[in-house]
């Protein structure tokens, strides 16, 4: 079983799925989460629906 893992920091949930506190995008057909850390520090990026390259 594959723990859910932040797509800009690397970080590991404890669990196959993804904390309540995490945030999920769908890019390029693809499911990413982020951590909360991660999903605070870039809210307004996810939020505008912009692409991690312009992070």
């Amino acid at each position: 079983m594959a723990s859910a893992t932040c797509a800009l920091c690397g970080v590991q949930a404890e669990s196959e799925e993804a904390p309540l506190t995490w945030a999920t995008s769908f890019e390029d057909g693809r499911k990413l989460v982020y951590c909360d850390r991660c999903a605070r520090e870039n809210v307004r990026n996810i939020e505008g629906k912009l692409d991690t390259v312009y992070w």
